[in-house]
């Protein structure tokens, strides 16, 4: 699944390409793209112009010139957002095409595994003087937004009391952070997934945040995280952080740390890597692993 560097890649790649132009036509191709949506998307988002594009998490989403309303995005495991001339075939798994009245480049909204999906929503106060829409209030800010507190972060990780790893996955903690750079933010910190946030101290919780913001700094630098050809920007290019992982995807290679082999371990119905030397995994209880 994208995660917020690919998401920040793909924001980029929007702002400078529909920001100013007014949707002319919504042709929903897939109904499940769009299941979410209360009524009907197009009379949402008919003659309505784009403001900006903004991101919070995985999420993304474009106030129109109405004011109220929100187009919000989530790509799931494989959707994508392409800017493409209409002269472009479709795509095999088009879900969702926005026309605009300049008669320019189309959005299309594309996804195989159809997890994803585009709606439309309210925009409600963010607390701090913005707006966001309201699906998505309960998400809370991440590492690279100027709005999130670290002190209250580390804080309330602390007090979920549960696996690290599980504790990072939670987008009401910190929101943006996926399996990918989990794995590789508790690698650079040398901690275990399944140790306990209550054994740990704030300034270890800190450090660790620390380096899931460096990261995906430097992963968003790259363009993000492509391990096949579901993740794309705009353009439907590729990122190249993958060469850069040293944790994640990197089973029976030499630790960068230690030289140990990294190894592959089930956690949440998912695949976790991490080094059995650099990061053990601490004594004591650790909650049931759910699937």
């Amino acid at each position: 699944m994208p995660e917020l560097p690919e998401v920040e890649v793909v924001r980029r790649g929007l702002a400078e390409q529909v920001t100013g132009r007014v949707i002319s036509q919504v042709e929903v191709l897939h109904p499940r793209a769009v299941r979410r949506n209360i009524g009907s998307l197009a009379d949402d988002l008919l003659g309505e112009r784009i403001r900006c594009v903004s991101r919070r998490g995985k999420y993304l989403w474009l106030p129109l010139s109405g004011g109220d309303i929100a187009l919000v995005a989530h790509l799931g495991m494989s959707g994508q957002l392409l800017v493409r001339s209409s002269a472009v075939p479709d795509e095999k798994h088009l879900r969702v095409r926005f026309r605009f009245a300049d008669n320019g480049p189309q959005l299309r909204f594309v996804d195989q595994r159809t997890f994803g999906g585009v709606m439309s929503a309210r925009l409600v106060s963010d607390g701090g003087g913005g707006r966001l829409p309201d699906i998505i209030s309960h998400i809370s800010p991440d590492l690279l937004d100027p709005a999130f507190d670290e002190a209250a972060g580390v804080a309330r990780i602390r007090a979920k009391n549960t696996e690290i790893k599980r504790a990072l996955l939670d987008q009401s903690v910190v929101s943006g952070i996926g399996n990918i750079y989990a794995d590789e933010a508790l690698w650079r910190a040398k901690l275990h997934g399944r140790r306990l946030t209550g054994g740990l101290t704030p300034t270890k919780i800190s450090e660790l945040l620390g380096h899931a913001k460096a990261v995906m700094a430097e992963a968003l630098a790259q363009g993000g995280t492509s391990f096949d050809a579901l993740y794309v920007n705009v353009n439907g290019e590729s990122g190249y952080f993958d060469r850069s992982l040293s944790a994640y995807g990197q089973e029976g290679e030499p630790c960068g740390h230690c030289g140990s082999l990294i190894r592959r371990e089930k956690f949440m119905g998912r695949s976790s890597f991490s080094c059995p030397r650099c990061q053990r995994k601490g004594k004591g209880p650790r909650p049931q692993d759910k699937v």
